[in-house]
């Protein structure tokens, strides 16, 4: 039976990383396109489904609720292909290494260390591979996975790398436009940046509210962005206040591009952690040089002995 309808599955490819990036110049990079070619792509799935998957506003795009929708099982079904793929080329060997992640943990901890490891080992190839829309750890193809976790999944070795803290930030600008604020309620009432409702595992502003004891705000205004790294960006140009996630932000409270209006800070359970399948076999050489760098890397450079470590 012919499996239909498709469509033009090379709009497919495009489409999941200009989704996956939410812009259309890095995904033309990533494919080694045109950003033309890439538009010209995302317009024929689009007249092919009779609907629009994105939303442009000047030179931002965000997903449509369609879009959404769509990525979310294009992502899967082309993570099913890429890993059925992989045990066919056996991709992995004793001198690559694949490591899994978040956009986030990606652009705001990973990248900036990881040149490091590469000019110390120049001999490993490492594969990065970054995604907000995982929903079973499990199924990742890679040796080595980095996200915040809630509850640690089932079925693989979690190593707890930093705790979770979390505390309101804004840029220097903003904070001086609110001048007339005395109690955090005021602040707060003004403008807000809230990550988008699907990123289901970050703590959201009404859960931060009632975990810190304060009473519930309804702010003037608020702007929903699904990518937190952009959310980031939007409160360093002052467009409101943010929640941040200690570790991720640090570089940015260095440099003075965020403050902490406040010294309300929540810690809880929840963490940064890293996740490795217990299915895997033998692993690489390459894999324990780089889990052990990576670990060099928190806060401290706390060693084996002080981290948590589950498996199940």
């Amino acid at each position: 039976m012919k499996i239909k309808p498709l469509p033009p599955m090379n709009s497919l490819i495009v489409f999941e990383a200009a989704a996956r990036h939410l812009s259309f110049t890095l995904a033309a990079n990533e494919l080694s396109v045109t950003q033309g070619a890439i538009s010209r792509q995302i317009r024929q799935l689009e007249e092919y489904l009779g609907k629009d998957l994105f939303v442009r506003a000047n030179r931002n795009i965000s997903l449509t609720p369609t879009g959404l929708q769509y990525y979310q099982t294009i992502y899967r079904a082309l993570l099913d292909v890429a890993q059925a793929t992989g045990e066919i080329k056996k991709w992995q060997g004793e001198q690559q290494i694949t490591v899994a992640t978040t956009n986030a943990m990606a652009a705001l901890w990973l990248l900036p260390k990881v040149a490091e490891f590469q000019q110390q080992h120049e001999e490993i190839d490492l594969r990065i591979l970054a995604s907000d829309q995982v929903t079973d750890y499990r199924r990742l193809d890679c040796d080595i996975a980095l996200f915040y976790c809630r509850l640690p999944p089932a079925e693989m070795k979690v190593t707890t790398l930093f705790p979770e803290e979390v505390f309101p930030v804004c840029s220097p600008a903003y904070l001086e436009r609110c001048q007339d604020w005395n109690t955090p309620e005021d602040l707060f009432g003004k403008t807000l940046l809230y990550l988008d409702e699907s990123q289901r595992d970050w703590l959201s502003w009404q859960e931060w509210f009632e975990q810190v004891g304060l009473p519930s705000v309804t702010p003037r205004n608020r702007i929903n962005i699904n990518n937190y790294p952009m959310l980031l960006q939007a409160a360093v140009n002052g467009q409101g206040v943010a929640l941040a996630w200690g570790s991720l932000v640090d570089e940015y409270l260095e440099t003075g591009a965020l403050v902490r209006p406040v010294d309300i800070v929540l810690r809880s359970p929840a963490s940064f952690c890293m996740l490795e399948p217990l299915s895997r076999g033998v692993v690489p050489s390459s894999v324990k040089l780089f889990r052990q760098w990576l670990l060099e890397q928190l806060p401290g450079q706390v060693g084996e002995k002080g981290l948590h470590e589950q498996g199940t």
